[in-house]
């Protein structure tokens, strides 16, 4: 075990093929106003001049930037590489092509210290298009005041990597990173919430969120049939030890989710993985189990892929609107001044 050090901020940044963003994310954290920080660059097998970047910040900056070459397994693999020689009393996870703003460390250590309850704190993300000027607002649901991750959480992933502020403890508490290659950060922060971690809101501006055309970690179609498995089975199983129950309307909507990536897998052509997802989506919204076991009924008669193909052109026909537990995700609201 790593040993803490007192008030220290350990920043793990996961990057591939980056340097110039990479270089602009490192600048963010070296300008913070608390000045207790280290920061650990753990490179997912980058294949550029991305590696020679790190080790010169490394050289740069002795001390406070460590600099590590990971095999390629995605941003989970590398943002645990990094937790792992973590020294700081605080996590903070910083994607490559993201920045931070100034007073981010000092905001947030201070509300955490007013609220020993709290295991993170969260403010404010500014979304930066590519092609644009930044978006003057709270991105997602960061400009909400909410008590606790879920059970949000299951509707939308409502912040972002870079949007919190942990305690040491609760990293610790939550684990190793998933090795999926999309949405662990999605997966971990449902560890997260089913610790019944508590949270605390900082109403400024924490972190940008930069959009952007350039690589990728990520790039490419969703998970795969049996990942997608995987990722509802833990969100699932975080929601239940976090106290979200049929009453919420999120757990409705995370069921039809589940539903209609067991279709899009048995078009895939894993039909077992699609009975999981069934069975899980049966699980989570009893009311709805009958239509979902005639889904199921006829999928096994007629055959999973021609069935789902079938089902989903009549979607496409009749032009079906979304059934009344389908929420609205973050991204699609105003949430400037929402609470």
């Amino acid at each position: 075990m790593t040993p803490i050090v007192e008030n220290l901020v350990s920043t793990i940044i996961p990057t591939f093929n980056r340097p110039q963003m990479l270089q602009e994310a490192v600048a963010s954290v070296l300008a913070q106003t608390w000045r207790a920080i280290e920061i650990i660059i753990s490179d997912d097998g980058s294949t550029d001049e991305t590696p020679a970047l790190g080790r010169a910040l490394e050289k740069e900056h002795p001390g406070v930037i460590r600099y590590i070459w990971n095999n390629n397994r995605g941003a989970g693999p590398a943002r645990e590489a990094g937790r792992l020689l973590a020294r700081g009393e605080f996590i903070q996870y910083l994607d490559s092509d993201d920045t931070l703003w100034p007073r981010k460390f000092e905001v947030q250590i201070q509300a955490l210290r007013q609220k020993p309850e709290c295991g993170a704190a969260y403010g404010w993300i500014r979304l930066c298009p590519e092609d644009g000027l930044p978006i003057e607002k709270p991105h997602k649901w960061s400009g909400r005041e909410l008590p606790t991750l879920f059970p949000r959480l299951l509707a939308d992933r409502w912040w972002n990597t870079d949007c919190p502020l942990f305690r040491r403890s609760v990293c610790d508490a939550v684990g190793p990173w998933s090795d999926l290659r999309y949405s662990q950060d999605w997966e971990y922060d449902g560890r997260v919430g089913a610790l019944g971690t508590r949270l605390v809101h900082c109403k400024e501006f924490v972190c940008d969120q930069r959009h952007h055309s350039e690589n990728r970690q990520t790039m490419g179609r969703w998970l795969d049939p049996v990942d997608r498995v995987r990722f509802f089975n833990s969100l699932y199983d975080s929601a239940m030890k976090a106290g979200v129950t049929q009453e919420d309307s999120e757990l409705l909507h995370f069921s039809r989710w589940m539903f209609l990536n067991a279709r899009e897998s048995g078009i895939l052509g894993d039909a077992l993985s699609a009975k999981q997802l069934i069975n899980l989506a049966v699980q989570a919204n009893i009311g709805a189990s009958i239509a979902i076991k005639c889904y199921l009924y006829a999928a096994n008669i007629f055959g999973w892929k021609p069935f789902g193909l079938f089902t989903e052109k009549i979607r496409s026909i009749v032009k079906r609107e979304p059934g009344k537990h389908t929420l609205k995700q973050s991204w699609m609201e105003s949430d400037f001044g929402k609470s």
